[in-house]
């Protein structure tokens, strides 16, 4: 009997975070949502049934995005016209009640099946969405990573209401909710990470009928799809600079996939053009952003780097350093991730500054023994941060701080401040950025408890990037002082 064939395409993205200007590389314009829209609109108008989804994290890594906190985005991204987005982990960067007030604005389905309030069991966004397009119904999962959670710990509340649910209970609830009713493709929008997703497509039951995995978080670029248990994985890194491509051939009778093909595409100005109307919008959110951080912050005598975020950095040294001369603790311990940009300078405009750190959250002092801090090191040193960089939580050290670490035998040879070895019940006055102070045990292997019975945390900032602006704003021709604070012996 010959199947009933119907053709699927499918258009994917993920993590843009704020990438919305084309960049030059090699003489060549890579990137931007002006081009990324006109190859959509491209493909919409040259097959029938074309679908472009976005697997989270559309906020944070721009001016034009921090500056109007997230709205200028979703007025962005309601010109780009997903059909539907699953949330990230940094669309909750501006609060959950912000989030809530941009999903209002957004003429686009955003899911998410594992967010819930938690005494209630209601969940707070819409758990998967239907589209019917050519006579097939493709079902969209949207999966979220348990880093959600840490973020909205900042508001009390929030901590205790919201649940991240199994997810792979909330897809076979979902599934089965829709096991008597004609669901040709099934499709779970994740936002889990690449090494998480494979993970979840071997646990889930096949008679559920998950067809494909389309992630993001870990910023993977796959150059074809992972397999697992029969169901392909896609990932196309981050930003604007490409999109993922399904061409599927769909098996109406028999509800499945039958056959496709996956491509990762450029987006370059030889196979995309200019969605002129959407780049004239973006224009005018960049003019008003120039105008406004356009002033010379500071100059430095050279470009300072920040390349990776599992190792000590030049960028790194110095903003740990402007943070502890201003708050005037023993020492601060600086989220890696918290620099977004691999390069500042050497002349620093406000703009430079904002987007190479947005994070403007508290900072909190505690005391930590040196029992504890040098627990928290060890903790950060495990095997798991020299794996996978992109995501463990790493520190950057100011002045005085010095460690020695064996990662053949995982152990710290020397711990040192100013000079003098660390000894256990020695006490120290440490700065945390809030995300890290209200994450301790998750971040540093310690717990709350223990700290405060050292004595009472404080905040001492309430917003961490305005106290190293003012640092920077005062110091001309700053230099990276050359001092080492991690030797590590491979």
């Amino acid at each position: 009997m010959e199947k009933n064939l119907k053709k699927l395409t499918i258009l994917h993205s993920n993590d843009l975070h704020g990438d919305f200007l084309a960049e030059k590389v090699d003489e060549a314009l890579i990137g931007g949502v002006s081009r990324l829209s006109g190859y959509v609109n491209k493909v919409r108008d040259e097959e029938s049934n074309v679908i472009y989804a976005i697997a989270g994290d559309m906020f944070r890594g721009s001016l034009i995005d921090s500056e109007y906190q997230g709205i200028s985005t979703i007025d962005i991204m309601n010109m780009l016209a997903p059909d539907v987005v699953s949330l990230g982990n940094h669309e909750v960067d501006y609060g959950l009640s912000h989030l809530l007030f941009l999903e209002k604005c957004a003429s686009f389905p955003i899911v998410c099946a594992n967010m819930y309030l938690k005494y209630k069991e209601t969940r707070l966004f819409r758990a998967h969405w239907v589209k019917r397009i050519g006579g097939m119904r493709v079902l969209f999962i949207g999966i979220l990573t348990q880093e959600v959670l840490e973020s909205t710990k900042s508001q009390g509340w929030v901590g205790m209401l919201v649940d991240l649910k199994d997810a792979v209970n909330e897809v076979g609830k979902i599934c089965d909710a829709y096991r008597t009713k004609d669901i040709d493709v099934t499709v779970l929008l994740t936002h889990i990470g690449f090494e998480q997703d494979q993970k979840l497509a071997a646990a889930l039951d096949p008679a559920w009928g998950v067809d494909v995995i389309i992630g993001g978080h870990s910023h993977t670029r796959l150059d074809e799809p992972c397999e697992v248990a029969g169901i392909p994985i896609v990932q196309v890194g981050i930003g604007t600079d490409q999109i993922g491509r399904f061409d599927i051939m769909v098996d109406t009778d028999g509800n499945c996939i039958d056959s496709y093909t996956w491509q990762c595409i450029p987006i370059t100005s030889e196979n995309c053009p200019r969605d002129e109307a959407l780049e004239e919008a973006i224009n005018e959110y960049k003019d008003a952003t120039d105008q406004k951080y356009s002033r010379v912050l500071t100059r430095f005598p050279r470009a300072y780097t920040h390349p990776l975020r599992n190792m000590e950095t030049e960028l790194g040294d110095l903003m740990a350093e402007g943070l502890r001369t201003q708050l005037g603790t023993d020492l601060v311990l600086l989220g890696s991730g918290s620099i977004r940009k691999p390069q500042l300078g050497p002349i620093v405009t406000l703009k430079d500054f904002m987007e190479i750190f947005p994070f403007n959250d508290p900072v909190f002092a505690v005391k930590f023994t040196g029992e504890q801090l040098r627990r928290a090191v060890r903790f950060m040193l495990r095997e798991d941060a020299f794996v996978d960089g992109d995501h463990t939580e790493w520190f950057q050290f100011s002045r005085g701080f010095f460690c020695e670490y064996d990662r053949r035998t995982q152990s710290i040879v020397s711990m040192k401040m100013n000079g003098k070895e660390v000894e256990d019940n020695d006490l120290y006055t440490v700065a945390l950025q809030e995300f890290h102070f209200m994450n301790m045990s998750e971040h540093l292997d310690v717990e709350p408890d223990e700290v405060e019975g050292n004595g009472q945390s404080l905040e001492v900032a309430t917003k961490c990037a305005n106290v190293l602006r003012e640092y920077f704003n005062r110091h001309e021709h700053l230099k990276v002082d050359g001092e080492q604070r991690l030797v590590i012996r491979e």
